[in-house]
């Protein structure tokens, strides 16, 4: 399938296996991979041509290798973007997105459920060069707009948010930018372009840690940023110069995971409803935060902008943080390991991990209490995931 023909003829799960392959002259069935640094010329004028962009091919796999652009086209035509940028890691998707689009002087309003490495990223870093970082309640559309002054150019957030499951109105916040003329970025990372559009709801940008669900199975790290083709090349500019780059080996690894993105989103949101709802009903367990789960106060915007609600959830355990180590300790199947959108179950205590170089008051304003356990859920047998969390939970019940 050819790039100019993935937009509204095929549908998503058709793009994630189609879309952005361009056959070579060898007519291979299978995306190839392009291992190489450097591409050679015909004549020192096409070499002058293509370094000067007055003719386009590649020139170096710094920013141009034919791998990666696959992995780009397709997730882009997932997304509903005009462009793609494929990066190194979800934080420097991130990064260079920032160092692209904002100045010394520049503001952004965030939501403060993100990622400990993002907040340690917009403060430690980018305070330190003039962009400043007001963090926000992700739900309430009002803190954002009171947030929000002249020299405002980015919204961010992550929705739903990490571990806690809360979700942002995303039209509502695309519409507060657009007043303010500012840029909407929504880090789409636990749901995918499978379960949500970000950029059909309004956004300018959706950024992805690839390294999660678009591999879908931990062997590769890598990021991207999907939009508009002028906004995204200045952050083309910034991947070129700065060298934030995807290697063509791991750009292969994520093309060939969207192929099965759409199948595995639904197993895994069918997993881990599953499972909030076993963990609900649990007397070892105070709270679950889950979108799907009915009292979830936001379950009904989650219902009307997302297609599934997603692997990651967040329980509250007695006994605090004593009791929360007890239960990651007690399994024997889950893996005990910060990262998450594995076909395999992943558990961790986010306060001391994820979450773990945040401040004591940045942890509490985030929800990030003691007792706090989050589970990403996997594929493996359902009954097996609740037979492990059970040892640790029936046992502090015990005392």
């Amino acid at each position: 399938m050819h790039d100019d023909n993935y937009s509204d003829e095929w549908s998503l799960e058709t793009l994630a296996i189609r879309a952005g392959h361009e056959r070579t002259f060898e007519q291979e069935h299978s995306e190839p991979i392009f291992p190489t640094s450097s591409f050679v010329y015909g004549s020192a004028a096409e070499a002058a041509r293509k370094f000067g962009g007055k003719e386009s091919g590649n020139v170096y796999s710094r920013f141009t290798n034919p791998t990666v652009h696959t992995f780009e086209r397709r997730l882009a035509a997932l997304e509903g973007g005009e462009r793609c940028v494929a990066t190194s890691s979800g934080m420097s998707a991130i990064l260079a997105t920032v160092l692209a689009l904002l100045s010394a002087g520049d503001e952004i309003v965030a939501s403060r459920s993100l990622f400990g490495s993002t907040v340690s990223l917009f403060d430690k870093y980018f305070g330190k060069f003039g962009i400043t970082t007001r963090y926000v309640e992700l739900s309430d559309l009002d803190a954002w707009e009171a947030a929000i002054t002249p020299k405002t150019r980015l919204l961010f957030a992550e929705t739903p948010s990490n571990p806690l499951s809360e979700v942002a109105d995303i039209k509502a916040l695309s519409a507060l930018a657009k007043r303010n003329d500012a840029w909407l970025a929504i880090d789409n990372c636990f749901l995918t372009p499978a379960l949500q559009q970000p950029i059909a709801l309004g956004a300018d940008l959706v950024i992805h840690s690839a390294t999660k669900y678009l591999d879908g199975q931990g062997r590769a790290v890598g990021g991207a940023v999907v939009g508009k083709h002028d906004v995204l090349e200045e952050v083309f500019g910034v991947v070129r110069t700065c060298g934030p780059c995807m290697s063509p080996f791991n750009a292969w690894i994520f093309t060939k995971g969207l192929e099965t993105l759409s199948l595995r989103m639904k197993a895994h949101c069918e997993q881990a409803l599953t499972l909030a709802q076993w963990l609900d009903a649990h007397p070892a367990v105070s709270k679950v935060y889950y979108s799907g789960l009915v009292d979830h106060p936001q379950h009904g915007l989650a219902k009307q902008q997302q297609d599934g609600f997603g692997a990651v959830l967040g329980f509250e355990v007695i006994f605090g943080q004593e009791g929360a180590w007890q239960v990651i300790d007690a399994t024997r199947m889950l893996s005990i390991t910060g990262n998450l959108g594995d076909v395999k179950t992943t558990i961790t205590h986010p306060a001391t991990t994820t979450h773990g170089r945040l401040s004591d008051a940045q942890r509490a304003a985030a929800g990030i209490t003691p007792g706090l356990v989050r589970v990403a859920v996997g594929l493996e047998s359902q009954r097996d995931i609740q037979t492990d969390l059970a040892r640790g939970l029936d046992a502090l019940l015990k005392g």
